[in-house]
């Protein structure tokens, strides 16, 4: 879903952005869709496999963690890759960026993927020094995503992303609520490494449930709300119609992530 291509489908043009000009930039989007679509097939897999296997569906060894984490990597790094392309970025940085966060999207989902396959906790796990150290690399791993995505954010706001009627506040917004799901990410990792460490090894298991749903809701903003601006461009709908509709969608989903997080504050 090229932003070119969809500004053409449309009839519509959008400024060309810097990202375009690199030598290696569409190879690099390339890998990264191709490495997306990689970790999606794995959790659809591992999908198949809970069929086959059963077992419990939650809790710290459960098939539900390579399937859900696959198919959440795999989304997310599609969708920055098609998001990022709107930005006003060096080409360069852009592309560096990019190739980052797919291989630590591969270490991520790779390393919950052998635990699952050990029949063993991916996270907060420290009984044996392998586990201590895959759980490490998972959390270092989760803080590089973080210095990642948070450069693109920074990006979003200090230019003006191009695009069609609304795509500039979808993609702001987008990046914006994704830094919520960051950092309620971060303070899962930060109780439960604190909690595993201390010897609560149960309660750092069951410490992240409360910010769960709001992790999960806010993740996908940066998928839905440009996905929803770029299908608004292919009706005739006037501009400020498109923008109006984008601004509502922004606001029900910020309501969204509010509710989850005031759910997570009554019962963290």
């Amino acid at each position: 879903m090229g932003a070119d291509l969809m500004g053409a489908a449309t009839g519509q043009t959008r400024p060309s952005t810097p990202a375009r000009w690199a030598p290696g930039a569409h190879r690099a989007e390339r890998l990264c869709h191709a490495t997306g679509l990689l970790l999606v097939l794995s959790g659809l897999a591992h999908l198949v496999v809970f069929a086959v296997d059963g077992g419990p569906w939650d809790g710290p060894v459960s098939w539900r963690k390579p399937v859900t984490f696959g198919l959440s990597f795999g989304a997310t790094l599609i969708a920055v890759t098609w998001v990022t392309s709107y930005l006003r970025i060096g080409p360069r940085l852009r592309t560096a960026l990019l190739l980052a966060f797919a291989a630590d999207c591969v270490v991520e989902v790779g390393g919950i993927t052998l635990q699952a396959w050990r029949r063993v906790p991916s996270h907060l796990d420290m009984e044996t020094p392998f586990d201590t150290a895959v759980s490490m690399t998972l959390a270092v791993g989760g803080g590089v995503l973080v210095v990642l995505l948070t450069v693109f954010a920074l990006a979003s706001f200090r230019h003006r992303p191009a695009g069609p009627a609304g795509m500039s506040l979808a993609v702001r917004s987008g990046f914006a609520i994704l830094l919520v799901a960051l950092a309620s990410g971060a303070a899962m990792i930060a109780r439960g490494v604190v909690l595993a460490r201390t010897g609560h090894q149960d309660a750092a298991y069951h410490s992240t449930a409360p910010l769960k749903p709001l992790h999960g809701v806010s993740l996908h903003a940066v998928l839905v709300l440009p996905a929803l601006a770029w299908l608004l461009s292919r009706t005739s709908w006037s501009g400020t119609a498109r923008q109006r509709i984008v601004a509502v969608a922004v606001g029900c989903y910020v309501a969204a992530v509010v509710g989850a997080a005031v759910w997570a504050g009554l019962t963290y």
